[in-house]
């Protein structure tokens, strides 16, 4: 690979924050400081640790960039699941969006089991 851009979970990280900011355009205006601010923040993140994992020299670097990353899924999918309790969004519109978290999540995890392995 030439490119963080090549990874399958940076791929997908980049759907999940498109589908997050799509999904935040139907939360109430009083939320743009605060629920939608954390989202935007830990969408981001994701790609931006995944890329900067990409690019460490160490495989526990790398791990360590992950692992942040995989964190922040984490997050995503939680403050999601605040947003259908809070009833900014249906269950079933909020869906696809915690698909796409776990799917990245359990990427990331396959690739910090394979930079563990190799260091």
């Amino acid at each position: 690979m030439d490119s963080f851009i090549d990874l399958k979970a940076w791929q997908l990280g980049m759907q999940l924050m498109t589908e997050v900011h799509e999904l935040m355009e139907q939360f109430p205006r009083s939320e743009q400081r605060a629920l939608t601010k954390q989202l935007r923040s830990c969408t981001r993140s994701i790609m931006a640790n995944i890329a900067e994992g990409f690019g460490r020299f160490t495989f526990p670097d790398k791990a360590n960039k992950y692992t942040i990353a995989r964190g922040e899924c984490n997050e995503t999918t939680a403050h999601l699941y605040v947003a259908v309790v809070l009833q900014f969004v249906t269950p079933e519109r909020a869906q696809r969006a915690i698909q796409l978290s776990n799917e990245v999540a359990r990427i990331l995890s396959g690739l910090i089991r394979a930079c563990r392995n190799r260091s």
